[in-house]
């Protein structure tokens, strides 16, 4: 597989992007702390039928790193607009962790844009649902990212700079569960999260969270979910994604993998492409789609 990398400038912002395979559209947003490398596995499969594009987002890896719009409406316009810039009117969405608030706002604005959409790992805003999974609160590191009281540079910065590895290290052996990732893949994350500046841009997805679940909140506050949507989950978030988006979503399934890690298209990519390659197919060859299991 041949995998092509661009500048291309998207709502103001250089993004690089990464982008293989011909066909139909498959847009893939990553989260923390990754970059588009986090596709690496999967790219092999997606890339025979369908155009595959997968940008670092803003402030990450070799996209500009922005003094703002880190809340998930400023990213969905950033995709919106970057799909425009290659040409796409429509595409497949996928997102994982800090990719899928944008990517459901995205698909909630543009459904004539949006012809599948696919969440992964996280949660959408403060939408009902996830009560049991957040029962001991949010995960640890969510405050200490947001924690920005030190004016210019957060404590999570001041306090990492210069322990970068160790911190990512720690992401990824968790993510999962205990079996690590390549070390090519490993060393470009640690690149790309290396120094206080890369941090900040890092540590400002979480410090927007308030906006962008304000945001989330107002767009099905006055709309439904109408794109069929797949919503999938592992350790740790389970089903909580999918309940989360049962009473607002038209058309949805969801799966859990078991023993498998946050990091679904690393830890488990044969899984993940297995549940893709049904769902995203052109409507003729899907089948019987909605009469697979939902648990996987």
């Amino acid at each position: 597989m041949s995998v092509a990398l661009r500048q291309v400038k998207a709502n103001g912002v250089e993004l690089n992007v990464a982008l293989a395979g011909e066909g139909p559209a498959v847009l893939l947003l990553h989260g923390f702390p990754h970059t588009w490398q986090l596709w690496t596995h999967v790219l092999d499969g997606l890339a025979g039928r369908y155009r595959v594009i997968a940008p670092d987002l803003r402030g990450c890896g070799a996209s500009a790193r922005t003094a703002g719009g880190y809340d998930a409406g400023t990213l969905a316009a950033d995709a919106e607009a970057l799909l425009d810039a290659l040409g796409e009117t429509s595409a497949a969405v996928v997102g994982i962790d800090a990719g899928t608030p944008p990517a459901f706002l995205l698909a909630m604005r543009r459904p004539d844009l949006v012809r599948r959409l696919v969440v992964m790992e996280s949660l959408v805003g403060r939408l009902p649902g996830a009560e049991e999974f957040l029962a001991h609160g949010a995960p640890w590191w969510f405050g200490f990212h947001a924690e920005s009281s030190l004016g210019e540079s957060g404590l999570a910065e001041s306090v990492l700079t210069g322990h970068e590895d160790r911190y990512i290290d720690w992401f990824l052996d968790a993510g999962t569960l205990g079996q690590g990732v390549d070390p090519a893949v490993r060393d470009a994350f640690v690149h790309a999260y290396t120094g206080t500046e890369a941090l900040r841009c890092a540590f400002s997805y979480y410090r927007a969270l308030p906006e962008s679940s304000r945001q989330i909140q107002e767009a099905v506050r006055t709309a439904r979910l109408t794109v069929p949507t797949m919503a999938i989950g592992a350790h740790p978030v389970g089903g909580a994604l999918e309940e989360q988006l049962r009473p607002v979503t038209d058309h949805l399934i969801g799966h859990v993998i078991e023993n498998c890690g946050h990091i679904i298209p690393l830890h488990r990519p044969d899984r993940l492409l297995g549940l893709l390659e049904p769902f995203l197919a052109p409507a003729e060859s899907r089948g019987q789609l909605q009469h697979h299991g939902r648990r996987q």
